[in-house]
């Protein structure tokens, strides 16, 4: 039985990051399904990019937290007035010098993310509405995930998830 295991490439460690990223992302759902969010997905897709990247847990949930912040309200501002494609362009340049500015650059990606979703997703309620709804389906799966890290921790989380994409 262990050669097989051997063979397939499980670990001890890989069946503990498989359970618990499971448990987060079911805890998210829950929670996200209990506040009636209206796009519920996005907190077990945080906690997944939270819990399974090989970037430290807190780095990546700091930088989760404010580009989604910054990309959803900049996306929010923007929708108020145009949805036209060069001004998709503007708001994505814009979402990088912010994030350089207030030294937040490897939140950038977030940022962008966050925007595109608020400005090309067409939603039937007000841009606000729709970047406060991003931005706390984002933060409770970002929570969950920091949690479970604590409460749950594991010796190296980074070689789990990358031992198999060698």
């Amino acid at each position: 039985m262990s050669t097989w295991l051997q063979r397939t490439g499980l670990t001890g460690n890989s069946f503990i990051v498989s359970a618990r990223t499971a448990v987060a992302t079911l805890i998210s759902l829950f929670l996200a399904r209990m506040l009636k969010m209206p796009e519920f997905y996005w907190a077990p897709i945080s906690a997944i990019v939270i819990l399974l990247s090989t970037i430290n847990p807190l780095s990546l949930a700091w930088q989760r937290f404010v580009g989604t912040a910054l990309g959803a309200y900049l996306g929010a501002v923007v929708a108020a007035f145009s949805h036209h494609w060069i001004v998709y362009g503007i708001g994505i340049f814009v979402c990088g010098i912010l994030s350089f500015i207030l030294r937040l650059g490897s939140a950038y990606r977030f940022a962008a993310i966050a925007f595109s979703i608020v400005l090309l997703v067409p939603h039937d309620r007000s841009p606000w509405v729709v970047a406060t709804h991003r931005f706390i389906e984002v933060s409770l799966g970002i929570g969950v995930a920091l949690l479970v890290t604590l409460v749950w921790p594991i010796s190296n989380p980074a070689a789990s998830v990358s031992t198999n994409d060698r």
